[in-house]
């Protein structure tokens, strides 16, 4: 079904399997590196009385199968884990979680907003029950998403009114946007197999590049091998990626996700992973798209270590005149 964009279809796919099976049991699974949106929503189911347990990550962002079936209840009815996630591109064993929740009878949700379009995703693959997309990930106009629902999978309405998308969404449907999502999708689908090792090596080569300008500055923030083949998220010692962004505006990147853009304490997300307030706060998030080339890689390296250096020159201090002394 169509929605408005990815909030709304994440409050939908929890809130509306959440109320559905509220007589079932009051229990729901998230952890703490998920979208805003994802996060948000249990907060609020857990004011009207739900409760809800986040899984621990481990020190690349990612959740363990043995934590998740060691949460899961009789009571639980909802389980909500990333694809992929925004700010590291680490991603989850969704089809091995998805599995043990849906051997419990509870239904698994998964935000794939940073996946779909990037990676491979298939949704009977991956088991899942509920699967986000949003348009403005893989270049469809923003204001539009989608929510893939497996047949049978209980789901109360958000918004009410009409009988639109099988009476789960009210409201006029915007067919252009709707349009617009899928020439996106296909024009995303035929791409993947060029794109996906075309993005994974300038993204290689970036990190390349940087460790070989920066010695021993240079540190990954996220899964080495499993993650999104477009992210890099790097702290560089010495340096805040805030002052950084700020003084090279040549370079269109972020220091957290988009959601936390203009926030200048430490990622949740990063922080969620074990990392310490300074190293957290001081994170650069790197994103590839369709457009990168090797040409843009090479630029953003110079740019980078060129800040780097300068700031380190500026903050040491002035050397002794001996014609002074």
């Amino acid at each position: 079904m169509f929605t408005g964009g990815g909030s709304e279809t994440d409050a939908l796919a929890i809130r509306g399997a959440a109320l559905a099976q509220r007589e079932h049991g009051e229990h729901l699974i998230t952890q703490p590196t998920e979208h805003p949106a994802v996060l948000e929503t249990f907060r609020a189911l857990q004011t009207e009385g739900f409760r809800v347990s986040y899984l621990p990550v481990d020190r690349y962002g990612q959740v363990s199968p043995r934590d998740l079936q060691e949460a899961l209840t009789d009571h639980t009815t909802v389980v909500s884990i990333m694809l992929g996630n925004a700010e590291t591109g680490t991603i989850q064993p969704i089809a091995e979680l998805a599995a043990l929740t849906r051997a419990h009878r509870a239904v698994f949700h998964t935000d794939a907003a940073q996946a779909v379009g990037k990676i491979p995703v298939d949704v009977e693959n991956l088991g899942v029950d509920l699967l986000t997309v949003v348009g403005h990930k893989m270049y469809a106009p923003k204001g539009v998403g989608a929510l893939y629902i497996r047949a049978g999978t209980p789901l109360h309405p958000i918004i009410t009114g009409g009988g639109q998308e099988h009476g789960l969404r009210a409201g006029t449907e915007n067919v252009a946007l709707i349009a617009a999502l899928g020439a996106a999708a296909h024009l995303s689908a035929e791409e993947l197999p060029h794109s996906v090792p075309r993005l994974r090596e300038l993204r290689d080569r970036l990190y390349r590049q940087l460790e070989h300008q920066l010695p021993g500055r240079v540190h990954l923030n996220g899964h080495p091998t499993t993650r999104l083949p477009g992210t890099l998220n790097i702290t560089i010692d010495g340096v805040r990626g805030r002052q950084l962004l700020a003084s090279t505006p040549a370079i269109a990147a972020a220091t957290g996700s988009a959601c936390h853009e203009g926030v200048d304490q430490p990622s949740p997300v990063l922080t969620a992973m074990g990392l310490d307030d300074h190293r957290a706060a001081t994170a650069l998030r790197l994103s590839l798209g369709r457009w990168s080339t090797t040409t843009d890689i090479d630029r953003a390296t110079q740019l980078i270590a060129a800040h780097t250096l300068e700031s380190e020159f500026s903050e040491r201090p002035a050397e002794p005149n001996p014609s002074r002394q």
